[in-house]
């Protein structure tokens, strides 16, 4: 049976990378991503299938997802950009990619939120739970904004985030 990847099951195994080495559950996994049971069950499911996730060591395999991140996520899962609106900044604008780079005086990047403070051009998150999840999970957030900026496929940018999530993939997984 063939499975095609979904970006949420990228934010699945960010959301696991995220939590360490702490046990988790599915139950607990669709609670903190605000994605059904049934969903985050299927979405290991295509991970492991794709290679990016070993279900018996309920551990991602980090090298074959860092290659993921950085050579395909942006033909994958290309964003798409709207108007302004109010949401949470990311990709170049987000930590800790605006501790290397500082933009112009033009809005940043953001995931639409209504709670959201910041006022910038819509990015679309991977997943539509993502602005909210994020909120609880810094780490997760992280890896999130990182990958956006290698989405985003502005050289300079992606060249810094992708050392970055490197630096925060080196100690986890297989």
């Amino acid at each position: 049976m063939c499975m095609n990847l979904k970006p949420q099951d990228i934010v699945i195994v960010f959301k696991i990378i995220s939590i360490g080495n702490a046990s988790w559950t599915y139950s607990s996994l669709s609670s903190s991503l605000l994605i059904s049971p049934g969903e985050i069950h299927s979405g290991v499911e295509r991970a492991t299938t794709a290679k990016l996730f070993v279900k018996s060591l309920r551990k991602p395999v980090i090298k074959s997802l860092e290659e993921f991140i950085i050579h395909g996520i942006k033909y994958a899962f290309p964003p798409t950009r709207g108007g302004q609106t109010r949401g949470i900044i990311t990709s170049f604008a987000a930590p800790p990619l605006n501790e290397f780079i500082s933009f112009s005086n033009e809005p940043p990047p953001v995931w639409p939120y209504a709670e959201g403070k910041d006022l910038g051009f819509e990015f679309s998150p991977l997943y539509k739970t993502v602005p909210e999840a994020s909120t609880k999970d810094f780490k997760l957030y992280e890896l999130l904004t990182l990958t956006d900026a290698i989405r985003e496929g502005k050289a300079r940018e992606s060249d810094i985030a992708v050392r970055e999530i490197r630096n925060r993939l080196q100690n986890y997984g297989i």
